[in-house]
């Protein structure tokens, strides 16, 4: 099955190529960057949770070590953690980019996210029946946990040659959280697996955004029910955005670099309204990537959507 859109995948697909020719990447370059995107993960990735810090306030207690008046010290405490795991992962991969992944190593990316919030329970599965508030989806009995695990695992090492890197994260990512096996931090670490397996194959650091929190609980309901390609198109939209906003770094300054802007302003260069252009980009059908709350997109991508619509039209009409 075609869980991509092929237009979607070749783009990325190409986009990697780009980014791996300018590696080896400059030092300052990458620290920055990786910086840049763990900070905003650990922000984005709490904040679907409820964690209440901003992404400035988050930045001033994992930088500055400051306490923010007025938010709870379990925010403060999950910022630090998030960021912590994020660092290992990244030094893991750093250190061996074909790492297994394994029970062992999903617990403790659990540990680090739930260190000071949760000890008790931190890198253990859990022992009793939980439900999830607002969730059509009951997970299984607690007493499965063990064995569900050991076959995603297996799951895992037979398909992990066999799919596309962003469909067996996707997929990856599902099952983790329908498995549901801690008492908490399931989303939190089942996000943090889905990136290992994007970061072996270079992909950058990839965030789900806290502004599409209802949309990303609308495609794991989706998958809940076996139907997994909304889930995957919308990760792969988020690898776009990771891959857009690294070459927009790294891009030499002899290169043209594509000059994104927000839908309202590129849709009179175009034929098509902000709100068509919207629809394109929710279907994985043109190159863009959300900043804040707002879709950008290039003229060179719209151009490129169209020139390929006309080549399928052609090809039909012979």
């Amino acid at each position: 099955m075609n869980y991509l859109n092929q237009i979607q995948q070749k783009r990325i697909d190409d986009k990697l190529k780009v980014l791996n020719s300018f590696r080896p990447l400059p030092f300052s370059q990458v620290v920055k960057l990786q910086d840049q995107f763990r900070m905003e993960m650990t922000y984005n990735s709490n904040g679907i949770e409820g964690n209440s810090l901003t992404l400035k306030e988050t930045f001033l207690v994992i930088n500055e070590g400051l306490t923010i008046k007025g938010k709870p010290l379990k925010d403060h405490l999950e910022a630090k953690d998030h960021f912590e795991a994020l660092k290992y992962l990244s030094e893991l991969i750093e250190h061996d980019r074909k790492h297994t992944i394994s029970e062992v190593l999903i617990r403790q990316l659990h540990n680090l996210v739930m260190l000071e919030t949760d000890r008790e329970w931190a890198g253990k599965y859990r022992n009793a029946n939980v439900i999830i508030s607002g969730s059509d989806h009951t997970p299984p009995d607690a007493v499965e946990v063990p064995e569900l695990m050991r076959s995603l695992i297996r799951w895992i090492n037979i398909n992990q040659k066999k799919l596309h890197p962003i469909v067996l994260s996707s997929i990856v990512h599902h099952k983790m959280v329908s498995i549901h096996p801690f008492f908490d931090g399931n989303g939190r670490t089942a996000r943090l697996v889905m990136n290992i397996f994007l970061m072996q194959t270079g992909y950058p650091l990839v965030t789900v955004l806290k502004n599409d929190r209802k949309k990303y609980y609308v495609v794991l309901d989706k998958a809940d029910k076996g139907d997994y390609i909304p889930l995957i198109r919308f990760i792969a939209q988020n690898v776009e955005r990771s891959l857009n906003i690294y070459l927009q770094v790294v891009t030499p300054k002899s290169r043209n670099k594509e000059k994104f802007l927000i839908l309202a302003e590129i849709a009179p260069s175009t034929p098509f309204s902000a709100k068509y252009l919207n629809l394109l980009i929710r279907q994985g059908k043109l190159e863009a990537f959300k900043k804040g709350r707002n879709w950008l997109t290039s003229q060179k991508s719209v151009d490129d959507y169209l020139a390929n619509r006309q080549r399928i039209r052609q090809t039909k009409m012979n």
